[in-house]
């Protein structure tokens, strides 16, 4: 991850996180919502990502697509040009899509660092001004 992350649902929710980031000159990392890759899809979320970055070019942001369980959907992010994932597999599973995404210049994001989720966020701006200050 390149900095502190955020959990986006939307595209307001992306540019929100990069226009804090921007502010503060901090790094940032979207995070998508549990599992959203099943519902979302990896092309979507990954146009949103480049579309708040493009606005924000200053800021080093890094994004990472929650898979589930579904190691078929992590190798499609990749294909999807995603460079990180989450995947809630076994050991096993985990171990190939860790070697599948290393010979592709990616990786499988495994942190338990705190992200701020923007889901229930009367305020989404503030909200992330105030999580990357503290961070």
């Amino acid at each position: 991850m390149n900095g502190p992350a955020i959990v986006i649902h939307n595209l307001d929710h992306a540019r929100a996180a990069m226009a804090a980031a921007a502010a503060l000159g901090a790094p940032v990392t979207l995070l998508s919502a549990p599992g959203a890759a099943a519902y979302l899809g990896a092309s979507v979320f990954r146009d949103m990502v480049e579309q708040a970055a493009a606005e924000y070019p200053e800021v080093p942001v890094s994004a990472v697509l929650d898979c589930g369980g579904d190691a078929g959907l992590a190798l499609g992010a990749f294909r999807h040009g995603l460079r990180a994932v989450r995947l809630a597999a076994s050991e096993e599973v985990l171990a190939k899509v860790r070697d599948i995404a290393g010979q592709q210049g990616a990786a499988v994001d495994e942190s338990n660092a705190p992200a701020l989720d923007l889901l229930d966020e009367p305020d989404p701006a503030a909200a992330c001004r105030a999580w990357l200050a503290g961070s």
